[in-house]
């Protein structure tokens, strides 16, 4: 799992201890019932249950810990749009100029540090999003304290956490990572932790509030204002235009999902008070590399040619060719892009075109300063490139098997 979960988690922070998953892992909590059709009341707690909450808290309130990273504003805006009145809580360093006009709560999530959560403290909203929740400890600490005045705690987990993905097609119910040390608090030298760390976090927080959690793991979440730049560099290099190196087979699947689509889907699960596990993948319809790159070429209406060049030959390159986003669907990742989205897609999760995500993106990459672009520069080099398609056009049977399009 150490490719998946490096591919997925570049929001996560790394470390130097490395522990990894465990070979096998049990069952993921089944889905909750089938999704509602709208609001429901608030279901009375079986005697003995949990504990008894105070008074409901206010309606339209939502507290997101984090908010100023990718996802988080976008959520912000999108809370707002539907006349939620925003909270944010976090350490105040990432873009702390972002919506002066919002209530910010400044502490950290690991109650040992600093204030920790006493910000929190004695404060109620309607439902929680939480952006921000690596470490179970951490996840813990926030959901019990918030539990007996909150109706919904919404976790951002990731399709990670998924002990496998070598079948095409899995669901919320299968098996999700497990680690050697569950208490471990480092990602890992190469984020192989990650998958596990989020299968914990989601777990500690249907802990601390059982029945009343939405654990949503999306794939690949991105767009404008992602600083990642993973899918950006395909709308980027197909601007340019040229012969290109696209990877493997045109019907290669993908899966992506627009950020901002993610988020307004985010605050349908807090309207509906929806709870249970949600793969928050997409597009709702079917999407393969070949498709993907062409959306990109309508979108910049370049003349980009695309040349396939076999899985096995790009691994075996002395350049060690690693393509964002794009995973050959073969043994131990077959269904890496192939993740069911039913549930979601169900419960009102949409996904706007590709062309327009493309589009939208590239022209905001186009507005950041030089040096943020280089920073977020991913994929090949234009020498790599002109190097990597060279000898594979060389190769034994390469020149034959390659296939260029994009007329």
């Amino acid at each position: 799992m150490d490719r998946r979960a490096f591919l997925l988690s570049s929001a996560a922070a790394g470390a130097a201890v490395t522990l990894g998953c465990a070979s096998t892992a049990p069952p993921a909590p089944p889905p909750a019932s089938p999704v509602p059709p709208g609001p429901d009341p608030e279901p009375e707690p079986e005697a003995g249950s949990e504990p008894a909450r105070a008074a409901a808290p206010p309606a339209k309130t939502m507290l997101i810990l984090g908010g100023t990273g990718y996802l988080g504003p976008l959520v912000v805006e999108a809370a707002k749009a539907r006349g939620y009145k925003v909270t944010l809580f976090n350490r105040g360093k990432t873009r702390p100029e972002l919506f002066p006009d919002l209530e910010k709560l400044q502490g950290d999530r690991d109650p040992k540090k600093d204030e920790g959560l006493k910000a929190l403290e004695g404060r109620s909203w309607e439902v929680v999003i939480d952006t921000s929740g690596y470490y179970p400890r951490m996840v813990s600490a926030s959901a019990e304290l918030l539990a007996p005045r909150i109706k919904q705690y919404i976790y951002i987990s990731s399709v990670s956490a998924y002990a496998k993905t070598d079948r095409v097609g899995i669901d919320e119910t299968a098996a999700v990572a497990t680690l050697a040390d569950p208490t471990v608090e480092t990602m890992g030298k190469e984020f192989e932790n990650y998958g596990g760390l989020k299968a914990l976090c989601e777990q500690a927080a249907e802990k601390a509030m059982p029945g009343r959690v939405a654990n949503v793991r999306p794939g690949f979440i991105v767009g404008p204002g992602d600083l990642s730049g993973r899918f950006t560099y395909w709308p980027v290099r197909v601007s340019q235009g040229g012969e290109m190196l696209a990877p493997g087979t045109a019907a290669d699947p993908v899966q992506i999902i627009d950020g901002r689509d993610l988020a307004a889907w985010l605050v349908v699960v807090a309207e509906r008070n929806l709870n249970g596990v949600f793969n928050a993948v997409g597009p709702t319809e079917p999407l393969t590399m070949g498709g993907m790159l062409e959306a990109c070429k309508a979108a910049t209406k370049s003349n980009a040619r695309f040349t396939w060049v076999g899985a096995k030959f790009l691994k075996d390159h002395p350049a060690k060719v690693d393509l964002p986003i794009w995973v050959a669907p073969e043994g131990d990742e077959l269904g890496f892009h192939t993740v069911s989205g039913k549930r979601a897609w169900e419960a009102g999760l949409t996904s706007r075109p590709v062309v327009d995500t493309a589009r939208d993106t590239l022209a905001w990459w186009k507005e950041q300063p030089a040096a943020l672009q280089e920073k977020m520069r991913k994929g090949l080099t234009p020498e790599v490139e002109a190097k990597v398609l060279a000898d594979w056009k060389k190769a034994p049977k390469g020149g034959a098997g390659s296939k260029k399009t994009g007329k």
